[in-house]
Order: C-alpha cells, then structure tokens, then sequence
C-alpha cells in the first residue's frame, strides 16, 4: 500500500514539474495578437522543453522516486515520454511555418537570428539523440559510446532550447518569468553535477572487491563482491545495481545486473552474468581483490513486496538470476510456502544453477518445471516454449492469490504475461523483469 501512494505521489509530481512551467507563463502580462495557431506552437513549445528538463530528473536514479515503480519502468517510461516531447517540439516550428509561411525567409543563414538558430540546433540535436537511442543496435553503435553521447546531446539541446524560449523573449518577458527559465536550467545542472560527479564520487569512496569468480553452466559467471572499508549495502532479492568493474564510475561505463545471491548474506554480493556481449564476455577476466563500484540497489522485481500464500517464478536463459536471488533468500528464511519454479533453457547440459535449484527443492516447498529446447535422449519433461498450454498444466488450479514473476527475453515475457491473463492471473499479480533497459 505504501508504494501505491508514493506512486499516486510521484506522479503528480512529474504532472507538475511539466505542467507547471506552462501555466506559469500565462499569468501576469501576455503578448497580445499572436492568435491562437501561434499560442498553441508556443504551449506545445514550452510543455516539450519542461519535458525535457524532467528527462533529466527521471535519468538521475533517485532511489525515493523510483522505488515504487521499478527503475526499468521509469526508463522505459523515459523512453516512450521522450517521443511525446519530440511530437510536441517538432509541431513548435510547424504549426507556426504552417500559418505563416512568410517566416520561413528568416531561416536562411545569413539572416537568421540567434534565438532562433539556437532553437534549430535545439532540434537538430534532439533528433539525433532520438534517432541514435531507438535505432542503436541496427546502426551498430557502441552501448558506451552511445551513453556518452546521450548525455552530450541531451545537454546540449535542452541548453539551447532554454536559450531559444529567453531570447524570443514572448511570454517570458517579465523579469519574474525569465528567473522560472534561469531555475529550470539551474536545476537541470545540479541534476547532471550529481549524476555525474557527486554520486561518482560516492561510489569511488565506497568500493568492493572481487572476493570470487565462480563458472556456472551456460558460459555465466557469478561475481562474488565484498565492501571494502564500510558495512555495505542491504537489497531486496529481485532487484540489480550497476557495476563498473574496469573503469570509474565517472566514465560513464556501468553496466546493469541482477543480485543473484540471498539478501539475507550481510554485506556479501553476487551477481551472475552470462557472457553475451563485448562487456560480459571480459567477465572470466576479472580477478581476485579487483576494485568494483556498486550502484544499488534498484528495482521493483521483489517477491517481498507482494506478500501471498504461495509464488510462482517463470524464467528463461539468465533470467534465474534474480529468481535466484528470491529462492535463495526464502530458503536462507526456511519459507514453507508452495513455490512452482517454470525454467527454460536451450540444453540440459548448459542450464544455469542445475545442481543449486536441485538443493533448493530440498530445502523449500518448490516444484520445478524444466522446459528444454532441445532435450537429450531420453527426456520426459516439457519442451518447446513456455506456452500457455504448458502454464495450465502445471500452474493451480487456484490462482486468485498467486504472485508470478517473470524474467528473461522480451518476447518470452510477452507471451507468458498475456498467457497467464488468460489463465485467469489478475495483471496486478503478474510481476516481470525487463533487462532491454535501451
């Protein structure tokens, strides 16, 4: 319940952060004759660019703010409030082009003026920073070099943007007015300074150390991590942190994974990471004693949160990671509830956490479903995808009060999420993972 109103909370925060800007415009003395196309171009205008500041503060991993949705939420959030704000900048220019064709005279470079070059460029910028954020994996961009980037251009355009809206100068003319646009930039610097230096620093004085790299099948590796010369962190089974492993915290190269261990081990971490691309292949080279700074924890992915008489985990590839962090902790609790764990993978031979979730039937009240994609000789149990079919054999037939959480490839999640609505599983007790965070 408390989440829920911390939501409620947060959200009407973010409505007024937005909307804010936009009413306070309209008080005291306005222009006069602008018409109506003209006042909408600059609504739409202005609300874009408060959006925009706000990306900032949505980006900036406040744990109080994102505690109650998940941070994978707020950036998928990020992601798709992002397009909105472009809608509504680009129709800035055009309704107003579109009404007056005549001003399209002052765009030639050897007229145009500051304030408005300054907003061109604005956009310009916006438009690469949109273009390279949604269409990065099939333009062949460096995850690294693209976080760099994002943050230059999204700098530079909403500095521009604010320096379009005070030298146009039409609805901010008053001094008051102009001090709103002046604090909105302000703030959008404290926002970067903490999110790239002063947190940095925290990190850097609060490191860990590689403590054990141990294989697991499926060419994963559990990183095991120890705080160095402070007490450590506490997190909730479920949720990840970001890891800088090679560089530090302010090169703008950390990299998210889930806690895979108990949340009941004090001070201790570990996650498991499978070697999947350039960063997580370097995994097997991390050596003992090695420094790590921890940014955590995150996430809202947590059986804690959602007290029921029984769980029902559903996983595919190193998704168990996280799933393993909850199963973990509730044997570390010696948890009695029913728990049914569906897992698929490829092989037999390559499945994660084989031999442990065998120990773990020992120790909890677990069923396991395995679901092979390609069984050995001999095998007996599903295979396939985790399809709706499968779901209803194994799942009971009581579902009213299930909790199920779901981790793993996005479109393994889709399906299995509108499989168990089917099934009769309310959506509020359908609780998934996503790692795709861009």
């Amino acid at each position: 319940m408390k989440y829920m109103w911390a939501g409620i909370f947060w959200i009407g925060v973010y409505l007024f952060l937005t909307l804010a800007p936009l009413f306070v415009l309209l008080l005291g003395p306005t222009p006069g004759g602008s018409g109506f196309w003209w006042d909408l171009s600059l609504a739409l205008g202005f609300a874009g660019t408060a959006m925009m500041g706000v990306m900032f503060v949505l980006t900036a991993r406040f744990k109080l703010a994102t505690a109650p949705f998940g941070i994978d939420l707020i950036y998928y959030f990020h992601r798709q409030i992002s397009l909105v704000a472009l809608v509504f900048i680009l129709a800035h220019p055009a309704i107003i082009f579109i009404a007056e064709p005549h001003l399209l005279t002052i765009l030639r470079p050897a007229f145009i003026p500051w304030p408005l070059l300054a907003g061109v460029v604005s956009l310009a910028a916006l438009a690469v920073l949109m273009a390279t954020s949604l269409w990065r994996k099939g333009l062949g961009i460096d995850y690294d070099g693209w976080r760099l980037w994002h943050v230059i251009l999204a700098t530079i355009s909403l500095g521009l943007a604010i320096a379009h809206i005070v030298g146009v100068a039409h609805y901010v003319a008053a001094p008051w007015k102009f001090l709103l646009w002046m604090a909105i930039t302000l703030s959008c610097v404290g926002l970067l300074l903490y999110a790239r230096l002063i947190r940095p620093f925290w990190l850097l004085r609060h490191p860990y150390r590689v403590a054990e790299l141990r294989p697991e099948r499926g060419d994963a590796w559990t990183l095991v991590l120890e705080p160095d010369g402070h007490p450590g962190l506490r997190f909730q089974a479920g949720q990840f942190a970001w890891l800088s492993i090679w560089d530090s915290p302010f090169a703008l190269k950390e990299h998210p994974f889930s806690f895979s261990g108990s949340a009941e081990q004090k001070g201790r971490l570990e996650f498991t990471i499978k070697e999947l691309g350039d960063f997580t292949r370097r995994i097997r080279h991390v050596t003992p004693g090695q420094r790590v700074c921890v940014d955590g924890p995150y996430g809202a992915f947590c059986s804690d949160r959602h007290p029921a008489p029984g769980h029902v985990f559903i996983a595919a590839g190193i998704g168990i990671a996280p799933i393993m962090a909850m199963l973990r902790t509730l044997a570390d609790r010696q948890d009695e509830r029913p728990l049914l764990l569906v897992y698929a993978y490829h092989t037999w031979e390559r499945l994660t956490f084989r031999e442990e979730i065998e120990r773990l039937r020992e120790k909890l009240n677990l069923r396991v479903v395995t679901v092979l994609w390609e069984a050995p000789e001999g095998w007996t149990g599903e295979t396939g995808l985790i399809t709706e079919e499968l779901l209803e054999r194994h799942l009971p037939a009581e579902r009213d009060g299930l909790e199920c959480f779901i981790c793993g490839p996005v479109p393994m999640i889709d399906l299995t999420e509108r499989a168990l609505s089917r099934l009769g599983v309310p959506l509020s007790c359908i609780h998934s993972e996503l790692f795709d965070l861009v």
